[in-house]
């Protein structure tokens, strides 16, 4: 299973918190959305996170298993990829295209 940090990041040791602006959304819409690792397996995958929206405004996500690619969800988001390629969902009716950018 191909991960958003490992695609990244290449294979990291296992670690909690991190931090919180290593890996970054950059969408279509114009604005960056870190995302924080709050747990990351010995494989360097995030397994459970923090999408900061906006300041002092974000989403625990986790990681669920997929086939091909990778998705986080949140409440209300989810993030569906595929190595450095996103697409950000903001419920059923908004999604932005994003890039998986390294700080």
């Amino acid at each position: 299973m191909a991960c958003l940090v490992a695609v990244v990041l290449g294979s990291v040791p296992a670690l909690a918190g991190g931090l919180c602006s290593a890996l970054v959304l950059s969408c279509e819409d114009g604005r960056d959305y870190p995302l924080c690792p709050i747990a990351v397996s010995e494989a360097g995958e995030i397994v459970t996170g923090h999408l900061v929206l906006a300041p002092s405004r974000g989403v625990h996500v986790r990681l669920v298993p997929m086939g091909v690619g990778y998705r986080y969800i949140g409440r209300g988001i989810w993030v569906d990829g595929v190595r450095g390629e996103a697409v950000l969902n903001f419920g059923k009716r908004r999604s932005i295209a994003c890039n998986v950018v390294r700080n």
